[in-house]
């Protein structure tokens, strides 16, 4: 009887500590980016199957990288919707926004239509872009949500990776940092 039950304590506790590694989240992916590093270039194309790279944008505008996971979430409803609230704010400081998901142009078509988006939605079908700044979880396939605030040099001034970066504040308050340093420069 001694040797049933420890026999099947073994099996309980060799079941278990398998279960428990399988069933581990897979790990977060953390962006090796940070503020001060030339932000990497890409070419990505957008709902009306236009390329758009950020280089376009160099020495021009500021732009504001909103990745998310996939369109249709509740979490990047809110993001885009909030973004597109202020889409105001952020064109009188000479900021670009530009959605990045790693769904279809038609997805993001539909879904930038149907809440009356006037920012680009680019897709990351092949997934580099979503690589290259850090967010892509190789183990779940999906990307994390992360924001980069990149100036006119192409360098990024300011990350924010996970649930922070649905709300838009810290963007705007970043590209208004941007504008009034621009500003006070040309002043005698």
């Amino acid at each position: 009887m001694k040797k049933i039950l420890v026999t099947i304590l073994f099996l309980f506790v060799f079941s278990f500590s398998t279960f428990a590694q399988t069933a581990s989240p897979s790990p977060i992916p953390v962006s090796k980016l940070k503020v001060g590093d030339a932000a990497p270039d890409f070419e990505l194309i957008d709902v009306k199957r236009q390329k758009v790279k950020l280089s376009d944008f160099k020495g021009k505008k500021n732009v504001v990288l909103a990745f998310y996971v996939l369109a249709f979430t509740g979490g990047w409803t809110k993001e885009l919707t909030a973004y597109q609230a202020d889409i105001a704010k952020f064109e009188a400081t000479d900021t670009q926004v530009i959605g990045i998901s790693m769904d279809s142009f038609a997805s993001n078509e539909r879904y930038g239509k149907d809440l009356g988006v006037t920012f680009p939605l680019l897709s990351d079908w092949n997934r580099k872009t979503t690589r290259d700044y850090g967010l892509f979880n190789e183990e779940s396939g999906y990307g994390r949500r992360g924001t980069f605030v990149i100036d006119k040099e192409g360098i990024i001034q300011k990350v924010e990776i996970g649930n922070t970066a649905i709300d838009p504040t810290g963007a705007y308050e970043t590209c208004s940092l941007l504008d009034h340093k621009k500003k006070t420069e040309k002043k005698p």
